[in-house]
């Protein structure tokens, strides 16, 4: 994070969203704005709040991509939600406190998965000795037939015979040429009874899947199944058991809870559809209760989860919205006084989607090569098909909804319809196909066709 300055951090998003500048800037101001708190005296520390900030923009334009990909950069905990899927207090549906108990389960889940990642190494020595084991003694794996309990009051309980020195050589010299043929992959295919643990069942409860095991706080006994597998598939199980064991998970959800409170980003989307618009009654009631239940949280409260209490006062908020209908004075001054950034994010352009369509790593033109390639065709698109596109768009976004670059998706989905539906034959030779800006036009009908201006012009 010392090393991520705000240049930094712009040039990092510049890879994946095309243009924006401002909503950059302002994200990674925030986002450097924690290292530098994290530097100062403690007692400052705990008075110095995040700024939130309000994304005000057009669908399809990068308000979700940014956020998503600032969280993603710095490795913190992160969470997308929808306004409109939470409800006041007393009516049925999720209440807000939710978002943080699934913002607290992603920390888990990351910080978990960096642990496992961590003992890796030394979980795959131990599943391979686990897996030579079961390999050499097969028997030796399923569980031992009930005694007498009588037999150990009485002593008569059989003792084992020792081995000789040469049974274990030769048990030493097995288990070696096993080890040695697993190595190899020579055993990949070879059958094993594996024994694993059932999951436990869980019920829904306010859209949240809650495991019993979990709410009798662990007191039910575990139960176990034998899977009969092959070797290669139960090298991952005996892996993951391993590492299980290996990971400390109360010091892992201490971290995450730390981590969710001091690095967390939560991502309201859709909040101009809470904004109430001077209505008395019907809906906007419920509109701006959710609006007066979200604000505790964003002004820095404590959560109960299950992990324990969880303070949101060092969370980073990020409101985004159209605010087409509603505007942001809509919105209850408490809640607007909470997100003081505003930024305004522009409409696309023709040069934006032309600059979409090649420069970002994950370009689609790059994705639907891929995508053909694995059926033996080869796209080539060349500058004007690349032009005739983006003039497609950006004129469908202005003579009908404006739904950002999600237009190309439509765009691209119909002009490749017959190449994607005839491609597959696994008898057809690889095929070089260029699209060019004839090829564009004479495929696109409707709203994604473009419109040559020139004719119209005197």
């Amino acid at each position: 994070m010392a090393e991520l300055t705000p240049r930094e951090i712009v040039r990092e998003l510049d890879r994946y969203i095309i243009g924006q500048e401002e909503a950059k800037k302002m994200v990674a101001i925030a986002l450097r704005n924690r290292y530098r708190r994290s530097r100062v005296d403690e007692k400052m520390r705990e008075e110095i709040n995040p700024k939130n900030i309000l994304m005000i923009g057009p669908t399809g334009v990068g308000k979700t991509e940014i956020a998503r990909r600032l969280a993603k950069l710095v490795g913190a905990p992160f969470i997308k939600v929808e306004a409109t899927k939470f409800t006041e207090v007393g009516y049925v549906g999720r209440d807000v406190e939710s978002i943080i108990r699934d913002l607290v389960e992603n920390s888990v889940r990351m910080v978990r998965d960096e642990n496992m990642k961590r003992v890796q190494p030394r979980a795959s020595v131990l599943a391979e000795e686990t897996l030579v084991d079961m390999i050499q003694h097969p028997k030796a794996q399923e569980k031992p037939a009930m005694s007498n309990p009588l037999d150990f009051l009485l002593g008569k309980k059989k003792e084992e015979k020792e081995p000789s020195e040469e049974e274990k050589q030769l048990a030493m010299t097995q288990k070696e040429e096993i080890r040695q043929q697993l190595r190899e992959g020579k055993l990949e295919d070879f059958d094993l009874d594996i024994e694993v643990e059932e999951e436990m069942p869980s019920l829904e409860v306010g859209g949240a899947a809650i495991s019993i095991g979990d709410v009798m706080g662990g007191m039910m006994p575990k139960r176990t199944k034998i899977r009969h597998v092959k070797v290669h598939e139960a090298r991952k199980i005996l892996i993951q058991q391993e590492s299980e064991k290996l990971i400390d998970m109360d010091a892992i959800q201490e971290e995450a809870v730390r981590r969710a409170e001091n690095d967390g980003i939560v991502f309201i989307d859709e909040i101009d559809k809470i904004a109430g618009r001077n209505a008395m009654g019907g809906p906007d009631v419920s509109r701006e209760g959710v609006q007066r239940d979200i604000l505790p949280i964003v002004e820095g409260s404590t959560v109960t989860t299950k992990y324990g209490p969880v303070k949101t006062d060092f969370m980073l908020f990020i409101g985004a919205g159209a605010f087409h209908v509603s505007k942001v004075s809509d919105l209850i001054p408490e809640l607007q006084g909470r997100f003081p950034v505003h930024v305004t994010l522009k409409s696309l352009s023709e040069d934006d989607f032309r600059k979409i369509l090649t420069q970002p790593e994950n370009a689609l033109t790059r994705q639907y090569y891929a995508l053909l390639e694995v059926d033996h065709v080869l796209l080539k698109f060349e500058d004007s098909a690349i032009d005739a596109i983006a003039r497609a768009a950006c004129y469908a976004n202005e003579n009908s909804e404006d739904i950002g670059a999600r237009r190309l998706h439509a765009v691209f989905e119909q002009l490749l319809e017959d190449i994607s539906f005839n491609a597959g034959d696994p008898d057809m030779p690889p095929i070089e196909l260029n699209i060019d800006g004839d090829y564009v036009r004479n495929h696109l009908s409707g709203e994604n066709a473009p419109v040559d201006m020139k004719k119209y012009i005197l």
